[in-house]
């Protein structure tokens, strides 16, 4: 007999450790294509793995079993973030700091830095900064195109431009060292 997603969140807030291995089953591949979305390919796995830990430890404190989709995914992408700054060697962007680092720098080491950012990038976030800031498409435009939702096109791109940021200031400190 299998059980909806539902009576799982139901009977592991109760306690039943055989509905959270069915659960956490059923929602891994949820979280796993998620992650691809927000994660960059080396952190997916971790992000997932994360994320599953964090429900398995905070399920009983969902109050609505309707709100399990949005939470998982608050969840991953949360952490594809937290695993992304790690990365990157900092936790917060600061835009004074972005815009410092800049100002130092020649248009050439500039440049090359900035390619070397959008290179960085996994191909669905190049290809937002691409097509926004580069052949200056409107978001609209761009859903159009791209056969996107307003909601993840806005996502995307700022992704992409926090995770050039990211770029962008670890360089410099790696330069300052």
């Amino acid at each position: 007999m299998s059980l909806s997603r539902q009576d799982l969140i139901v009977r592991v807030q109760g306690g039943d450790s055989l509905a959270l291995n069915q659960l956490l089953v059923e929602c891994q591949s949820d979280a796993r294509r998620y992650a691809m979305r927000h994660c960059m390919a080396s952190e997916i796995d971790d992000a997932v793995q994360e994320a599953l830990i964090i429900v398995t430890r905070h399920i009983s404190s969902l109050k609505s079993t309707a709100a399990f989709a949005g939470w998982l995914f608050m969840i991953v992408r949360r952490e594809c973030s937290r695993l992304s700054r790690k990365m990157m060697g900092h936790e917060d962007i600061d835009d004074e700091r972005v815009q410092a680092r800049i100002s130092q720098q020649s248009s050439s080491e500039l440049r090359m830095e900035l390619t070397l950012a959008l290179e960085s990038l996994p191909p669905h976030y190049l290809q937002m900064i691409l097509l926004r800031d580069f052949e200056e498409l409107t978001i609209s435009e761009i859903c159009t195109r791209l056969d996107l939702s307003v909601q993840t096109a806005k996502g995307r791109l700022h992704r992409a431009r926090v995770l050039v940021r990211e770029y962008l200031l670890s360089s410099g400190q790696a330069s300052h060292d």
